[in-house]
């Protein structure tokens, strides 16, 4: 299985767009000076809106309060996300990824299983006192291009030589698992398509390689993918999309059949209830903005896989054909980790 992952890490590094392809998979690339301090101290409270109700007599600008629960809120999110409790996009706004990734990392710390960013679970977070943010310079191969704007259809999308991204913004965002409207916020003023520009980014690289997983476990119920290891222990988890009524995830136990790393997709109308009248079978080639993103993660069960997607925001949110979606970032750190073989069950 050690062999299997590190083959594969070294055909993402040199398959995969530029948000990956200077790193070993599941590793953004390296960024430039940590901000220090970006923790409060241990046993701070944590913000009243976060808690739900606010201190008795006190008086605030909402403008402030509202800044404050931002900040606590990105704080959160990004050291989720370095302990490998991914709350998805990271946009500095509370929602259903993010609340599964509390209530799993509210269990494993024998804590209130809250699903909210409560006192207890904020100072237990803070144990990590890795900055938030952290200064990236915009290297030349972040603005290089080629961009273009990807079009809806299947068709058009055939029509493209590749399906990079449609602009630089996009792939800083998948860079630093972040929403393009949050590096924009916390950049007023600067140039996020300027090489040389310095930036503001989350701080979410640097974090200890995954062993390799001996088995996937996707949970309709709460929109999760798990990675366990051997003995059942939680490696990582991650917000997915698993399906819809009129395509159920198809429940039961399979296995993964190989990884695939910039897959071509192989477009078939007949498979798709609500493929547009005159699509015809294509190929579109491979990039983060193909349909199954980045990777493709082929399950036994035909026609069913594990794979990323172009629109990281919707993740947990809507619907799929049947397969598991994740961001592209999520499903290259899953793609490293598993291999031939590797149990997956998939569970109401």
């Amino acid at each position: 299985m050690k062999k299997a992952a590190l083959t594969l890490i070294a055909a993402l590094g040199g398959a995969l767009p530029h948000a990956f392809a200077q790193q070993p998979v599941g590793q953004p690339a390296p960024v430039q000076q940590p901000l220090q301090q970006q923790a409060p101290a241990p046993n701070v409270p944590a913000p009243a809106t976060a808690q739900g109700t606010p201190a008795p007599g006190a008086v605030q600008d909402p403008a402030i309060a509202e800044q404050a629960e931002f900040e606590r809120l990105l704080r959160a999110q990004v050291l989720l996300e370095r302990q490998y409790l991914s709350p998805g996009e990271i946009d500095g706004a509370y929602g259903s990824n993010m609340r599964q990734a509390l209530n799993t990392f509210q269990t494993l710390r024998n804590l209130a299983v809250t699903g909210k960013l409560d006192e207890a679970t904020w100072n237990a977070l803070n144990a990590d006192d890795s900055p938030t943010l952290a200064e990236y310079t915009i290297a030349e191969e972040d603005v290089a291009g080629p961009f273009q704007p990807i079009p809806d259809s299947m068709m058009g999308k055939a029509r493209l030589p590749a399906l990079g991204y449609a602009d630089a913004l996009e792939g800083l965002g998948e860079k630093f698992h972040a929403s393009p409207a949050l590096l924009q916020r916390l950049n007023p003023g600067k140039s996020l398509s300027r090489a040389g520009e310095r930036i503001m980014v989350p701080h979410v690289s640097g974090k200890q390689p995954l062993p390799p997983a001996a088995k996937v476990v996707v949970r309709d119920s709460t929109k999760t993918l798990q990675l366990l290891d051997a003995g059942g222990e939680l490696l990582a988890q991650y917000p997915v999309s698993t399906g819809s009524k009129r395509d159920p995830l198809p429940i039961g136990n399979w296995k993964i059949n190989g990884v695939h790393a910039n897959p071509v997709y192989h477009y078939n109308p007949k498979l798709f209830w609500d493929a547009r009248p005159g699509d015809s079978k294509t190929q579109i080639k491979p990039g983060p903005n193909n349909p199954v993103g980045v990777i493709w993660i082929d399950l036994s069960k035909p026609h069913y896989g594990i794979h990323g997607t172009p629109v990281p925001g919707h993740v947990g949110k809507t619907e799929s054909h049947g397969c598991i979606r994740l961001t592209n970032w999520s499903a290259a750190e899953v793609g490293a980790v598993v291999s031939e073989e590797t149990a997956v069950e998939l569970v109401k």
